[in-house]
């Protein structure tokens, strides 16, 4: 069993010391750095958002792992998707606000790559960011929220969507891949399809015809939610599900593959937990009340934690999009949300080896 450092949100006193950052800072402490990053040059993966998005992770967390790595002897960038340098800019990571400059994790151009290749049916190879791959050590700093596809964007996700090309993320989005229906009696031409999909593979003819290009398409679903009608709707099988998430943990399997185990440390903040990943470009209401930040070594532990620390019980039902409602009536908060169980990859994940579902947690005060 793996033992999780865990800061609560809950204050128990108006002091700055029994506020969160001062804990966060307290777990960094805590967690041994400077064994693992000393002399290292140091990956932190993020998602920087995009958009009008702002339930990122605050630059002051960010701000506090910079300076945890520095502490501990090491010397850190920040790292997302190649093309995400301005959206990191439009939420404060910078390097006079963190402390450290953000790097294309596939370089200016996604096009700094190295090749592996996976067992999963459908994903015979994928393609790891270079910049991830060269870095001495890895810091997977997680905000922790619903997604469309998996039920839940933890570390896993992290990985999986953001140490690989744009060309690898869709191919892993395609394995959910079915026959989209597209009802023109339901639909009103309001475009918020077109509007949603994050690389331009929807349209509509100057016959008012709706238009999706395979070749540009990752089916991350962002078109079918945001559709008010139901007018577009895409049949999603349960074994494609599974083998989505099993194509996320064997990308994650080949990212760890490039480190050694003590040179990985997972972060994953429980705040301002929304129902939607942050890639949507805009952010709705919390789902729950803050819970606090997990920090560990064993990444299946971390999600599984994660998943088991956010509750339906805590729910705020006026925080819920209209448009996902009805809630389902059976399982995880976000099962209840997406349909889909988001305890699967973590299932996928401890069957290929990457950790156990077992932890104990260890609050920090």
């Amino acid at each position: 069993m793996t033992d999780l450092l865990f800061a609560s949100a809950h204050v128990e006193r108006l002091a700055a010391e029994a506020a969160l950052p001062s804990k966060f800072q307290r777990l960094l402490e805590q967690a041994d750095l400077g064994s693992r990053l000393a002399d290292k040059r140091v990956a932190i993966k993020m998602h920087v958002g995009g958009g009008l998005g702002y339930t990122t992770l605050h630059p002051i967390f960010v701000r506090a792992v910079v300076d945890a790595v520095k502490a501990a002897g090491g010397k850190s960038f920040l790292t997302d998707g190649s093309f995400s340098s301005e959206a990191a800019v439009a939420r404060g990571y910078t390097p006079e606000v963190v402390g450290a400059r953000v790097v294309g994790a596939g370089g200016e151009h996604d096009q700094y790559f190295y090749p592996r290749t996976t067992e999963v049916p459908g994903l015979p190879e994928i393609e790891l960011c270079g910049n991830i791959v060269d870095a001495d050590a890895l810091i997977v700093l997680n905000h922790g929220k619903g997604h469309g596809n998996s039920g839940f964007g933890g570390a896993i996700k992290n990985i999986a969507m953001g140490c690989v090309t744009y060309r690898t993320r869709g191919r892993i989005h395609a394995l959910m891949s079915s026959n989209f229906h597209w009802d023109e009696e339901l639909c009103t031409h309001c475009e918020q399809c077109v509007q949603g999909c994050p690389v331009g593979a929807v349209s509509f003819s100057p016959e008012g015809k709706l238009s999706i290009s395979d070749h540009h398409c990752r089916w991350c679903l962002h078109c079918t939610y945001t559709c008010p009608t139901q007018a577009l709707t895409m049949e999603e099988p349960g074994e494609k599900f599974a083998l989505f998430q099993q194509g996320m943990a064997a990308v994650v399997k080949e990212t760890l593959a490039c480190f050694e185990p003590a040179q990985v440390f997972y972060l994953t903040a429980l705040l301002s937990i929304t129902p939607l990943c942050d890639c949507w470009g805009f952010s709705t209401p919390a789902l729950v009340p803050d819970v606090g930040i997990l920090g560990g070594n064993d990444i299946v532990a971390m999600e599984q934690a994660a998943l088991d620390l956010i509750k339906w019980e805590d729910l705020i039902p006026s925080a819920v999009p209209e448009q996902m409602c009805p809630l389902g009536e059976e399982g995880h908060l976000f099962q209840r949300l997406h349909g889909k169980d988001p305890y699967e990859q973590v299932r996928q994940a401890e069957a290929m080896g990457l950790g156990s579902a077992e932890y104990g947690l260890v609050e920090v005060k």
